[in-house]
């Protein structure tokens, strides 16, 4: 295709050629409120149903952007006189924008690092059995010296031919010089072959530390499969990536957010040095993403004296935030059943905590002492919990924080898959929010029947209950977990509470609507990171975030949101990502954002 058509084709996009409207000419009776101050818009999206989540779910037609904020909402007709000839134009041509999708929970580096090529894509869209996965490792033992790691991510045993945990005989085979380590889905579960176990020194007389399992089988050998903590004992002896490869997989990490329509994510643990790589790579311009970032406390040595260093970084908070701190609570209530539950699992067992300790009181112990630490120095806490057990731990660890220092830090529940009602109606008291995973739903639930049973089940993320009972209940993707950050695969899981595998409804009780919904993933998500007077609606002044749906989100079924295509994903008043030519300018500083958008199109039509 030549250079002319291209620009063409993506100029129709922009401007909306053939629809015969001048944008002095669109119409519409709603008035345009103009945030504070004066000047020209550099970007003006009109024509279309942008949901501003700020008051009533009423779209209006238009928005302008000036200088990374909002400028005004309204008509086209009202928010002409905010254009003049350098103002880009964009003819949205009935499509729906929202504000900018706010992912709280989520690995960036891991979702860049686990593709290929450092990474075998181990996924349900890529593979369909351990045979299949068999033949990819045999494959990439070929290209390896010896010695060299296979690394591979996403497989799910409920999506494969054989229906069952993988071991190392299954490729043993077919990697007998070369160590394998393959993480499960979730990552509760890693999948190692002989030589990694060999290196890692397992053997059938080895105990797993407290909190993990190694599993073994019937005459007492190690299977390959280490749950939870266990699996340190492995990747403790990896090798890790090069910073350069840390550097790539962050860039395709932001690159992947973008074309997803995500705007800000939360980074859920990490250490200072990954937030020096954050800091380097948006001031080079490399990436441009807001990021608030949780320091995992098991990794921070003197969380004291990490949280005291990290007050100190001169950063701007807009684009990066270190203001949490992540500490990870127990396992899952999947086949691995290492959640911490009450009710015991179908077949018996009730899991347990991953928190570092040789008994429970040392491990609850621990987790006091983080959070009161946190807490004092200013911090936020969130907390990996599923089982309603560590749950109602951490809520009474969170309560006793606040009840000792006062203040409203707004401390969360991650996941909080069985939550109890009173928990809920505890956290509600005392303004504890908590962050739900429906795309995990939507994907594990016709596999958690013989778990956990129908009843726990059906209940489980309970986004009705929580925000009937007045909880502030968030979205998150926890990518790479489900692959890609999909919140439109959300969206349809928390309006259909459909199974994706059979169509079955797990809890139609838990069902809400689409304000909701798309509330997790906007306002909830910017009053978590304590940013709500800046971001998180499309209001005057606010930032200038946006995520456009390439149709009419309104009047698309539940079912089929999950394939409504992003169209444009704006961040701070740039666009980074444009369907229409498939561009992303990740390379673009958050200082650009002063100088508006690089230029699509000029015109002098709209000016006056």
């Amino acid at each position: 295709m030549s250079e002319r058509r291209k620009h063409v084709q993506r100029r129709r996009f922009l401007q909306g050629v053939g629809a015969g409207i001048a944008l002095g000419a669109v119409g519409g009776t709603a008035e345009a409120a103009a945030a504070p101050g004066h000047g020209k818009a550099d970007l003006l999206l009109y024509n279309g149903k942008v949901l501003t989540m700020a008051g009533a779910f009423v779209p209006a037609e238009a928005i302008a952007i000036r200088n990374g904020v909002v400028l005004a909402v309204g008509s086209g007709r009202d928010l002409r006189r905010f254009t003049n000839s350098r103002t880009e134009v964009v003819d949205l041509r009935g499509r729906t924008a929202v504000p900018g999708i706010n992912d709280a929970h989520f690995h960036p580096l891991g979702l860049g690092t686990n593709q290929p090529p450092l990474t075998l894509d181990l996924s349900r869209g890529a593979v369909r059995s351990i045979a299949e996965i068999r033949d990819l490792v045999a494959e990439a033992a070929k290209a390896k010296a010896p010695g060299e790691w296979i690394r591979g991510f996403g497989w799910d045993q409920g999506y494969l031919a054989e229906n069952r945990y993988p071991t190392r005989l299954d490729i043993d085979a077919v990697s007998p010089d070369n160590p394998v380590a393959l993480r499960e889905w979730s990552g509760h579960a890693l999948w190692v072959n002989s030589k990694a176990l060999e290196l890692a020194g397992i053997t059938r007389d080895s105990q797993p530390p407290l909190g993990g399992v190694i599993v073994k089988d019937g005459n007492g050998e190690p299977t390959g499969l280490l749950l939870e903590v266990a699996a340190n004992l492995v990747t403790g002896v990896m090798p890790d990536f090069t910073e350069e490869e840390k550097r790539h997989g962050l860039r395709l990490a932001v690159d992947i957010m973008h074309q997803h329509g995500i705007t800000s994510v939360t980074d859920a643990g990490i250490d200072l040095g990954s937030v020096q790589r954050y800091r380097e790579m948006l001031r080079s311009g490399e990436i441009r993403q807001r990021c608030t970032i949780m320091i995992a406390a098991s990794s921070a040595g003197d969380l004291r004296e990490t949280l005291l260093a990290a007050r100190k970084l001169e950063i701007d908070r807009s684009w990066l935030n270190v203001s949490q701190v992540k500490i990870y609570g127990d396992g899952v209530p999947t086949q691995a059943r290492t959640a911490w539950v009450s009710q015991p699992y179908v077949g018996g067992g009730n899991g347990g905590l991953t928190l570092p300790g040789s008994s429970v009181e040392e491990q609850l112990s621990h987790l006091r002492q983080w959070v009161l630490t946190a807490h004092e120095l200013g911090f936020q806490v969130g907390t990996h919990a599923t089982g309603d057990l560590t749950i109602h731990a951490v809520v009474d660890a969170y309560q006793a924080a606040v009840e000792r220092f006062g203040g409203r830090l707004r401390h969360y529940v991650i996941h909080g898959d069985l939550t109890t009602r009173e928990d809920l109606r505890r956290m509600a008291r005392f303004g504890f929010p908590v962050s739900f995973n429906p795309q995990i739903k939507r994907s594990l639930s016709h596999q958690l029947v013989d778990v956990i049973g129908r009843e726990r089940t059906d209940y489980q993320w309970p986004y009705r209950t929580a925000l009937g009972l007045g909880v502030r209940v968030g979205s998150a993707s926890d990518a790479p977990v489900v692959g890609l950050p999909d919140f439109r695969e959300g969206l349809t899981a928390m309006l259909t509470r459909k199974s994706l595998a059979t169509g079955e409804v797990f809890g139609a009780g838990e069902i809400i609507g689409l304000e909701q919904a798309l509330a997790s993933y906007t306002t909830a998500g910017a009053w978590q990171d304590h940013a709500e007077r800046w971001k998180g609606t499309l209001a005057p002044g606010m930032a200038a975030d946006v995520t456009v749906f390439d149709g009419d989100l309104l009047r698309t079924a539940p079912e089929e949101i999950v394939d409504l295509p992003i169209a444009m994903t704006v961040v701070g008043g740039q666009v980074v990502y444009d369907a229409s030519t498939d561009a992303r300018t990740p390379t673009a500083s958050p200082a650009a954002a002063a100088s508006g958008l690089a230029k699509y199109w000029s015109t002098g039509c709209c000016h006056g």
